[in-house]
């Protein structure tokens, strides 16, 4: 099975360029797409319901055009999951969870820290609400799969100028301590399982400075798999000669 995760950053601005022609190439078992920015309906049949595949979106509901998530699945999942953490982070339409089996495929699209305490706060409830939620997943038997826009680098390996961004949201201690307490509690950072020391893989670059063209970026999107699954993991790849976002696509081997 190959899953990939891409956050597109306007959905439809990437359809109308052409760069979903990757997605259809790619053919994934399971797409994840975070910051689609648009409803369901406002997009072209090839995004909103492409064929072979089941679709389902969770959208931003207190502001149009801003965050959401997409999931699509060439098999019909068991069950579909849109609000699971408490109710005061459903509004922007971060989660969205497709179950197989005994395995759940967790799509999200964690918040920024910027814009002030307030928001940096917002973010790192978040991140707890979803831990807990996904221990109870565990608990209750099922394997976990998660993956998206997490909006940490993990370590100073994950990003072109640690020293720089030390104290910027993205890679403060707190935001980054609770990377670390999901790896103590056992889950797996596909990538680093992989390649453990290498440099110089990212998966966002700021548009701005064409930070893209000098490789100056950040490894904020993730697979991270509870570990039960880690003797079933292939392979990972980091996609970044894929264009059409501030983010390129990644993607997860694994045999389910």
């Amino acid at each position: 099975m190959r899953i990939v995760s891409w956050n597109v950053n306007g959905l439809r601005s990437l359809v109308s360029q052409g760069y979903w022609k990757w997605v259809t190439n790619t053919a994934p078992d399971i797409l994840c797409a975070q910051e689609v920015k648009a409803e369901q309906e406002e997009l072209l049949p090839e995004a909103a319901s492409p064929s072979g595949y089941h679709a389902y979106f969770n959208s931003s509901r207190g502001k149009k055009g801003y965050s959401g998530v997409a999931t699509y699945a060439k098999r019909q999942p068991d069950e579909v999951i849109y609000d699971a953490l408490p109710e005061k982070f459903n509004a922007e339409g971060r989660f969205l969870e497709t179950r197989l089996d005994n395995a759940t495929f967790i799509n999200v699209y964690f918040p920024n820290g910027g814009r002030g305490k307030e928001r940096l706060d917002f973010k790192l409830d978040y991140y707890d609400a979803f831990l807990e939620y996904v221990e109870r997943l565990r608990a209750g038997g099922l394997s976990v799969i998660f993956c998206g826009d997490i909006n940490t680098a993990h370590e100073e390996i994950d990003l072109a100028r640690p020293r720089e961004n030390e104290n910027h949201t993205g890679f403060l201690p707190e935001e980054r301590a609770w990377l670390d307490n999901l790896v103590n509690l056992g889950y797996v950072d596909t990538f680093r399982h992989f390649y453990p020391t290498t440099t110089g893989a990212y998966t966002y670059w700021d548009q701005v400075t064409h930070a893209r063209d000098r490789n100056v970026g950040w490894r904020i999107d993730y697979f991270f798999v509870s570990p039960d699954l880690v003797p079933k993991l292939r392979g990972v790849d980091i996609h970044s000669d894929v264009y059409g976002s501030d983010h390129c696509p990644i993607s997860l081997d694994i045999d389910l």
